[in-house]
């Protein structure tokens, strides 16, 4: 059977992103040629069922072996490794750049692409792995957290991965860290983007028929309002986003669907 070209583009794009956002060997199948690469982001919610559902299953059956608290701990640091800390690399290096850049946009861009980590940085992963632990920790139900999670993990990359259309790239393809400025989304991928992204809302949905989140408004409310802030003050002091922002908007939206979930219970 012949692979039409669409489906080809498609199927490469994929495996980029999975290669790009995990440490799993995918390279070792099928390497995707260079240009994939600019399209990662249309596949981000893709590689998020895949890191969110490990992250989710060692939460759920970690804790029919293990004290609850420390099947969610096992869970935080199964998806560090799974994603080797690519966006906590990157929340640190968002809040170093904008805690110690003050107004300067160079020299926010500067402090961002060092490879040292400031106080700003230290400070802010202390911060969200706390409340990670704590809002998953205060659901208190393994099977409840462990849908979240499924949830809440595609859904924030698709909402975070909107920045690329909303600003352009704040460096040049060379200054980039990663070497790859991610392409606009065309209308066809936002679609494909956004399936991937909404799909776990059914799941948020069933939870909400069951009676075990009594108002879904606030779960997609609360991480929507997230992404407007950070997007406004992206915006504000670099008039661009980078891979960093990417990282930081991803992690900060995703627990704000956590912490969302906490005003409910």
């Amino acid at each position: 059977m012949q692979i039409s070209p669409n489906t080809s583009k498609w199927y490469q794009n994929a495996w980029a992103a999975l290669i790009f956002f995990t440490r799993l060997p995918f390279w070792r199948i099928y390497q995707p040629p260079r240009e994939s690469y600019r399209t990662v982001v249309e596949f981000w919610p893709l590689a998020g069922w895949l890191t969110g559902g490990i992250m989710a299953s060692v939460l759920y059956f970690g804790s029919m072996v293990v004290p609850y608290p420390m099947a969610v701990l096992c869970a935080i640091v199964a998806r560090l490794f799974l994603t080797g800390a690519l966006h906590e690399d990157g929340l640190a290096d968002f809040f170093d750049g904008f805690g110690g850049g003050g107004h300067d946009r160079q020299r926010i861009l500067a402090i961002m692409k060092d490879s040292h980590i400031g106080t700003y940085g230290v400070l802010s992963l202390i911060g969200y792995v706390a409340l990670l632990f704590m809002s998953l920790y205060c659901v208190g139900d393994a099977a409840k957290a462990a849908l979240l999670v499924l949830a809440a993990d595609p859904f924030s990359k698709m909402l975070a991965g909107q920045i690329i259309q909303m600003m352009p790239y704040a460096r040049s393809e060379e200054e980039a860290k990663a070497k790859v400025v991610y392409r606009k989304v065309s209308a066809q991928a936002g679609i494909l983007l956004a399936v991937q992204g909404l799909a776990p809302a059914v799941i948020i949905f069933l939870l909400t028929e069951l009676g075990q989140l009594p108002h879904i408004e606030l779960l997609v409310f609360m991480p929507c309002l997230v992404m407007y802030f950070l997007y406004r003050l992206i915006w504000h002091r670099l008039r661009g986003y980078t891979g960093d922002c990417c990282g930081a908007l991803c992690l900060l939206v995703e627990l704000a669907v956590y912490v969302g979930c906490l005003f409910q219970l």
